[in-house]
């Protein structure tokens, strides 16, 4: 899958995989080991972590690519329901929790689509520019 012209691919590339791993460790940690922010409802929680998941990913990927993002993430929320439902460590499998993540997914991809697609290659414009003194008009 081809990435958005970028001067450090692997960085985002590396910095997207670890947020999933630590997601998906996250998940499947007992609830009871994890702390529990105040005020913020579990459905909020996926909503967020998947928001910010696919704002990462489609940031660095082209908006050809969104699908894939969302497809990839809806399948590794469904597969941490499933293992949830199935390691009895005190978490269960919800469908609402799958919902949840779709929206975030759908959520993130829009913000992404309409201005936020192609952050990190701004955000490299941008530190460069820093770096070497120069601004762009």
């Amino acid at each position: 899958m081809s990435m958005l012209p970028l001067r450090f691919p692997r960085l985002w590339l590396g910095l997207g995989w670890l947020a999933v791993t630590l997601a998906i460790v996250v998940c499947l940690m007992p609830s009871n080991r994890l702390p529990q922010p105040p005020n913020l409802s579990d459905k909020s929680e996926h909503f967020i972590c998947y928001l910010l998941l696919s704002c990462w990913f489609a940031g660095i990927y082209p908006r050809a690519r969104y699908w894939i993002i969302a497809l990839g993430l809806l399948v590794m929320g469904v597969a941490i329901e499933f293992a949830q439902g199935a390691m009895g460590w005190g978490r269960q499998a919800d469908v609402h929790d799958v919902f949840a993540n779709s929206t975030g997914i759908v959520a993130g991809l829009v913000l992404c689509w309409w201005f936020l697609g192609g952050w990190a290659q701004r955000l490299e414009s941008l530190v460069g520019s820093l770096v070497t003194g120069t601004q762009k008009s």
